[in-house]
């Protein structure tokens, strides 16, 4: 009981220093250039409270369930050598988990002309290949970066015959995909496959089943675009809440909570029952162990609950509201840097990159610290605000953005150790969560409509801006110490230091981190 309770006090304290930067810039930017009516602020106060205990909540949670079962699934179907069940458990995964992922329900919702199960259908497909894709080349020992060049190479190729009005929002899915639903069981799954493995390449190998999984849905949803005929729809901002006193404010919550109730309940069900049938045929774990897993699948569905009714309700129209007011100023261009400042902070608010940063300190040693690791996030999220809030206000087409920023990522994929390749192109998925989609989004949505531009064209392409620039900063990283390595060889020749350079390290080694 103790040992819990100081689990939760330290999930809370990383909640806090999380979401309290946010809330000190949203709270200067209402008290001065963008002032905004009570009832709206009420409403993003108590969602932010929402969204710190949610915070606390999930990541304990899942570090109690989530993580154990991916790692314990890889491993038994690993043990199987069965190709063609690894083929099939592996879509089946990838289509449910995508299915119960929030962050892309929230995004069909703010879509226009695309039916929300058309979306979500053709986006749970896409990362189901992908994920068998991924699981493969763990397997096969494929390397990465050549995979994903060309993966992406085909990714662009099939958006030059997409209409404008799908390119934003199909990049957008490759980011939303990978959200705190999915992010936990699926890195927990390369680490359980990687577990069975005995190369020294394993470990580097462990990660990069989110960099796949994030593509399948762009291609999937670019395809759905040339065969697609959308109706006409406009798009329905995020509703302004207007309230005179506290029980109002509480009623707005209490009516939204059911909804997330029932919606996690339903994400959840799936994941569940999958286990719980691998545990009757496989896995038979002891009472102890699945004791503690269904106690932090609780905890993980207290966690999104709170979470997504604090985001939905309390940061949706705060974001919009803000994004309007800003983009109306005599000066909006402020809105770039705020933007940026904003994206910064933002990230550390992200459910799953706690779960990131934690395994790539675990599975690195602490080679890679998870300090390092949230600043090289944060940094490029915001160079991915500014970008975004510069195509709101002039209009540039994402494609002038998207195609070199990927081209970079990738030429830097050949020049830097492998596993950070693997780590920034899972980091560009993770970073772009729910935070991204009930808030970010909703700002570039607002500041879109007050400059009268195209919400679908100009608006969407936050996510995808935001899953992009980590992949760069984070490689840049890997350059950095790499250098930093060559540096201390050469001072002390015979020392090396530990963690990070598996190629150096024996079998043995390998096996046993």
């Amino acid at each position: 009981m103790k040992h819990s309770l100081a689990n939760l006090n330290e999930k809370l304290s990383e909640a806090l220093r999380a979401v309290l930067p946010v809330i000190a810039i949203v709270m200067v930017l209402c008290f001065t250039i963008a002032p905004i009516s009570a009832s709206i602020l009420l409403c993003f106060l108590m969602g932010a409270a929402m969204i710190v205990v949610g915070i606390m909540f999930f990541t304990l949670g899942a570090e109690m369930s989530m993580t154990p079962m991916g790692e314990r699934v890889g491993t038994a179907i690993t043990k199987s050598k069965n190709l063609l069940l690894i083929i099939a458990i592996g879509f089946i995964l990838g289509f449910i988990i995508t299915i119960s992922e929030p962050d892309l329900q929230v995004l069909a919702e703010q879509v226009p002309s695309i039916p929300n199960m058309t979306l979500i259908l053709s986006v749970a497909v896409g990362v189901g290949i992908f994920l068998v894709v991924a699981l493969l080349r763990m397997l096969f020992g494929i390397p990465l970066p050549q995979l994903l060049v060309v993966f992406y190479l085909a990714v662009f190729i099939v958006a030059g015959f997409v209409s404008p009005d799908f390119l934003a929002v199909a990049f957008d899915s490759g980011g939303v995909t990978t959200g705190p639903m999915t992010v936990p069981f699926i890195m927990a799954l390369g680490i359980g496959i990687a577990a069975i493995r005995n190369d020294r390449h394993a470990s580097d190998d462990s990660f990069g089943l989110v960099a796949l999984c994030s593509i399948g849905p762009v291609l999937a949803v670019l395809i759905l675009g040339m065969v697609f005929q959308p109706n006409e729809s406009t798009y329905t901002p995020a509703a302004v809440p207007e309230i005179s006193n506290s029980v109002e404010l509480w009623n707005l919550f209490r009516v939204a909570l059911p909804t997330y109730l029932k919606e996690i309940a339903v994400s959840l069900l799936p994941i569940v029952v999958f286990f719980g049938i691998f545990q009757i045929a496989v896995l038979r774990l002891s009472k102890r162990r699945l004791r503690k897993i269904i106690v932090g699948l609780v905890y993980t569905y207290i966690g999104l609950v709170l979470f997504l009714t604090g985001a939905n309700v309390g940061f949706m129209p705060a974001g919009n509201y803000l994004g309007q007011v800003m983009a109306s100023l005599h000066y909006n261009w402020i809105i770039i840097p705020i933007g940026m400042l904003i994206g910064f902070f933002i990230v550390k608010a992200e459910p799953a990159v706690y779960v990131l940063n934690k395994q790539v300190e675990e599975i690195t040693d602490g080679g890679i610290s998870a300090k390092a690791m949230g600043t090289a996030l944060s940094v490029g999220v915001a160079v991915s605000i500014g970008i975004a809030m510069l195509r709101v206000l002039t209009g540039i087409p994402i494609l002038w953005f998207l195609i070199p920023g990927y081209a970079i990522a990738l030429g830097i994929s050949f020049f830097v150790p492998k596993i950070f390749t693997a780590i920034a192109f899972d980091s560009g998925g993770v970073a772009s969560g729910p935070m991204t989609a009930t808030f970010l989004l909703p700002f570039a949505q607002g500041a879109c409509i007050a400059v009268g531009g195209n919400i679908v064209t100009d608006a969407f392409g936050v996510v995808s801006m935001v899953a992009m620039t980590p992949l760069i900063t984070i490689q840049l990283l890997g350059m950095l110490y790499q250098l930093q390595k060559r540096r201390d060889a050469k001072t002390e020749p015979p020392a090396l230091t530990p963690a990070l350079e598996f190629e150096l390290l024996d079998d043995d080694a390998i096996i046993e981190l």
